[in-house]
């Protein structure tokens, strides 16, 4: 597998990796409209409860996942590095500090369920649902935290497709489970609402344990010993500062599509069905981008852990060229289509669909300045430079996105929110672009910075 990564055709390694990652991505959809589905047949305070509490849960779940792009960073530089005893070392480390992380969230976040629920606004009527909904997504949570290490420790050894098996079970276990546990089916009883939360936590748990027990065979490009999981302080504190600027990145992102749902509410309804169908329509787009990003990442990593910085650099300026040209063709293809692809989401509301329209012929053309800016910033992590891929987020979706958007909305109501993403789209691509070209993201290498107590580290490693 290093050699396929570090040598040979690189259009042909980004693919290798991306489409994988792109196909896990949509099944997690489909787990999510398989939920939607049958909470929906509870009524609207059952989808109101689980609505209040996704915020909360996306926010929680954007920190496990931007922690553990840490341990793909990692363990793909020092796999790169033909290290392998070290990348099971840090795998182990890893695997302890997001536990830990975990443990102390989960039980925080159930403690004061009821309070962060208060926060939402929630109406009495739904608030119960919420509560139970949550709380029992907190005691899950572990499972969940255990999931997004276990595919970014093997993302970074560049094995892609066991994790897009497993997401493809959970997806068929959830679409049994959902029904009995919601509704209600023999001797099980119907949960309701919080029936949902414990279908996940099933089948959740299920995948963490059948991932763990193929992480921890070794037979899959990372192997640990019992003795790399003493607990090394000092180099989780360093694995948890190299994953923080990624968690950030992600709740930032989370939180952007927040603030920008109370912009457009202040238009009237119309507005915000057009901007959450047109938004959907852009995440499948971002999912190609993100799964080209995921894998650009993996192989930056190798090639700088090998000291192959050129091919490093081509890696990045071929994926996200390559980027940019497809979802330029693909905005091209929105843009025709403006209308069907908006009236397919909705039927018998004609100014949706002309709003809705309007939004996508906006924004689809400049796609392609998006997945720059995306797949860029999976190349600057790859290098280790996770704080750069976190200031081009905030720089795209806070600073353009949300103050253009909330400064032109006062002239041209929604149509200027509409505009707020071209203008973030193109101005956060070109900023990815000139630090791509600066170069100044090619002189991290995580080996040489995790290795500054080798004699800890040398002793801690059992000695053959």
């Amino acid at each position: 597998m290093r050699n396929k990564l570090t040598e040979g055709y690189i259009l042909k390694a980004i693919f290798m990796l991306s489409w994988p990652v792109v196909a896990a991505n949509m099944l997690q959809t489909v787990y999510n409209l398989t939920d939607a589905f049958w909470v929906g047949r509870l009524g609207e305070a059952a989808v109101a409860a689980v609505s209040f509490s996704f915020p909360i849960l996306f926010l929680l779940i954007s920190i496990g996942a931007g922690l553990s792009i840490a341990g793909t960073v990692l363990v793909a530089q020092y796999k790169g590095a033909g290290d392998d005893e070290r990348a099971g070392y840090i795998s182990a480390q890893t695997l302890l500090m997001i536990t830990g992380v975990c443990l102390f969230i989960s039980a925080a976040g159930y403690i004061f369920t009821p309070f962060l629920i208060s926060l939402t606004g929630a109406e009495a009527e739904v608030v119960p649902g919420a509560v139970s909904y949550l709380r029992v997504s907190f005691v899950g949570l572990i499972f969940l935290f255990a999931f997004f290490v276990f595919q970014s420790l093997l993302r970074g050894a560049g094995e892609v497709k066991l994790p897009m098996y497993i997401v493809l079970a959970t997806v068929i276990l959830n679409f049994a489970a959902d029904p009995i546990f919601i509704m209600g089916w023999g001797p099980v009883p119907a949960w309701g609402v919080a029936g949902a939360a414990v279908s996940t936590i099933l089948t959740q748990a299920l995948a963490a344990i059948a991932a763990l027990a193929m992480l921890l065979s070794g037979k899959y490009g990372i192997k640990m010993k019992a003795d790399y999981f003493r607990p090394d302080q000092a180099l989780m504190k360093k694995i948890f500062l190299l994953g923080l600027p990624s968690s950030l990145e992600h709740s930032v992102r989370a939180f952007s599509f927040t603030l920008m749902v109370f912009l457009v509410g202040a238009f009237g309804t119309a507005a915000v069905a057009s901007y959450g169908i047109v938004t959907r329509l852009i995440s499948f787009i971002i999912m190609a981008a993100v799964g080209v990003a995921m894998a650009t990442t993996t192989l930056v990593g190798h090639n700088i852990g090998a000291g192959n910085n050129r091919r490093a650099k081509k890696i990045a300026l071929t994926a996200s060229l390559f980027t940019f040209a497809v979802m330029t063709i693909a905005g091209v293809v929105f843009w025709f289509y403006a209308a069907p692809l908006t009236a397919f989401f909705i039927s018998g509301s004609p100014g949706v669909v002309k709003e809705g329209s309007d939004f996508i012929r906006i924004v689809s053309l400049t796609f392609g300045f998006a997945g720059l800016q995306i797949v860029l910033g999976g190349a600057f992590r790859g290098s280790g430079d996770t704080f750069a891929a976190m200031l081009l987020t905030m720089l795209t979706f806070i600073v353009l996105r949300f103050f253009s958007a909330y400064g032109l909305s006062f002239f041209w109501a929604q149509k200027g929110i509409w505009w707020s993403f071209p203008i973030s789209n193109i101005a956060g691509g070109l900023a990815a672009a000139a630090f791509f070209v600066w170069g100044g993201w090619m002189k991290k290498n995580l080996t040489d910075d995790f290795t500054l107590k080798r004699e800890e580290l040398e002793e801690a490693l059992p000695q053959e």
